[in-house]
Order: structure tokens, then C-alpha cells, then sequence
């Protein structure tokens, strides 16, 4: 597996694996990930994202995070951005919760 990703297509891509956490695809949601990393990132790794599996999606974002050589400020932001997102539809549900949490254990 060879990404190769720029930072904003990693974040695009956690992001979208974080609005998933729930099953559902929220239009507030998006337009929160849009405006943090543009539509054109979004739109591309809207169809990578799309054509993964869960475990596939971590792995990238696992070995993303080291190549791109994220330390703890910069994985610290990106939980702090999957905070926000989760908040932009007005709710965080038990799905994003635990989420949240997985991703904490497997990316600190």
C-alpha cells in the first residue's frame, strides 16, 4: 500500500472516516470537512474513502500519519478537528464516541 497523501488529503480522508462513524453521510458534516480542506481534496478522497473497507481505511490512516511523520501536536489538531466535526450536525452520538476512542488508541 503506497499513498502517498499531502497532509490536507490525510486529514480529508480521517475526516470522512470519522463522519462515517455513524453510517450516515451528514450535509453538515461535509460542508465542515469541505471548508477545512477544500472540495477539491474532499471530492478525491471521497472515492478512495469510498472504495475501501474499514480496515483498509485504518491501515492508510495509520501508515499516512507515520510517513507524513505526525507528532503529537499535529495528531493532537486531528482530534481536535474530528471534535469539531462531530459537533457541526448539533449532536455526537454513542457510534462517534467510541470511534473517537479507536482512533485515539490506535493513532497516540
Amino acid at each position: 500500500m503506497e499513498n502517498k497523501w499531502t497532509k490536507q488529503e490525510l486529514k480529508a480522508y480521517v475526516l470522512l472516516f470519522a463522519a462515517h462513524a455513524n453510517f450516515l453521510e451528514d450535509k453538515k458534516e461535509m460542508d465542515f470537512i469541505k471548508k477545512l480542506v477544500g472540495k477539491n481534496n474532499l471530492d478525491h478522497m471521497h472515492d478512495e474513502f469510498d472504495a475501501d473497507n474499514d480496515y483498509q481505511r485504518i491501515q492508510k490512516i495509520k501508515a499516512e500519519t507515520e510517513r507524513l511523520g505526525y507528532g503529537k501536536d499535529e495528531i493532537d489538531n486531528l482530534f481536535l478537528d474530528i471534535k469539531a466535526l462531530f459537533i457541526a450536525d448539533g449532536r455526537v452520538d454513542v457510534l462517534e464516541e467510541n470511534l473517537f476512542r479507536g482512533l485515539k488508541h490506535i493513532l497516540t
